[in-house]
């Protein structure tokens, strides 16, 4: 697919035209599932899957742990399309390319999204393994998937973001979790590009700019979803701790592993989420 903005509806037309000679389901909830949290297909009646290396101009994922495929079923009676596997700045794909997908989905009919993440935790009151609902975020991945010639059929240029976040799903997802007695954070993600880790100085620093987490991912897709007039709910789970005076090595299994764990919680807040939207 393209690397920019100039041809993307062609694309996204060719796109939506390939899922509909498989599936006519118009889904009003997208769904994206991030680093180790797959299993979310859990809370999904699945009635179609696709595969995105058959789905035309979309990207391959390249992470081992995100399966690949475009789900289209039901949650809660709710109609639903979810991706099981997300594209990442650090494969090498832009901006462009990470976000095509939303704006699939868009298309596709859903005007709400559910954007999860697996990511560090930055804050030294909270612990690994618990959900936190994310209220803003700061971008540090040096890109923006808005950079280049404005298409108005997705809406404007200069996108304003003083709610990207909307604040009546974090509303219903707080009461959800209270009533469910879900452990549940709130508070501001930043991502930066990966792959690597960051270091003990980059943790200082990302906590005293304001980030209680860190990521790799969720803000492209959060940007060009609000451009598109989507609402957007954003849940990380935090899979390990960056604390940097007691920082210890990390790897992929342990981060996967903690995910896992979070998983259940995940699932079943979701779930619920969804009934209430």
């Amino acid at each position: 697919m393209s690397t920019n903005n100039i041809n993307m509806m062609s694309e996204i037309q060719e796109s939506i035209q390939y899922i509909r000679n498989i599936t006519e389901q118009v889904p009003e909830i997208a769904i994206i599932m991030g680093t180790g949290l797959g299993q979310l297909k859990k809370a999904i009646e699945v009635e179609t899957e696709i595969d995105y290396t058959e789905i035309p101009n979309f990207p391959e994922s390249t992470v081992e742990s995100h399966a690949g495929k475009l789900i289209f079923g039901t949650v809660e009676g709710k109609k639903v399309v979810a991706m099981q596997g997300r594209f990442h700045y650090y494969e090498g794909y832009s901006m462009q390319q990470i976000t095509f997908p939303v704006r699939v989905m868009k298309y596709l009919g859903a005007n709400k999204i559910i954007i999860s993440n697996a990511c560090g935790c930055l804050n030294p009151q909270w612990e690994k393994g618990r959900i936190m609902l994310i209220e803003d975020h700061i971008n540090l991945l040096g890109d923006n998937p808005l950079i280049g010639v404005n298409d108005e059929r997705f809406g404007h240029r200069f996108v304003d973001m003083c709610e990207p976040y909307s604040k009546r799903l974090i509303a219903i997802t707080e009461r959800v979790a209270l009533e469910q007695s879900i452990p549940l954070y709130k508070g501001v993600y930043a991502a930066m590009s990966g792959p690597s880790l960051e270091t003990r100085a980059e943790y200082r620093f990302l906590r005293t700019v304001g980030a209680d987490v860190i990521g790799m991912s969720t803000i492209p897709e959060d940007i060009v979803a609000v451009q598109m007039g989507m609402e957007v709910l954003g849940l990380s789970v935090l899979t390990d701790e960056c604390f940097p005076d007691s920082l210890k090595p990390v790897n992929i299994e342990e981060i996967l592993s903690c995910a896992a764990l979070a998983e259940p919680d995940l699932v079943k807040l979701t779930k619920s989420v969804i009934k209430e939207m």
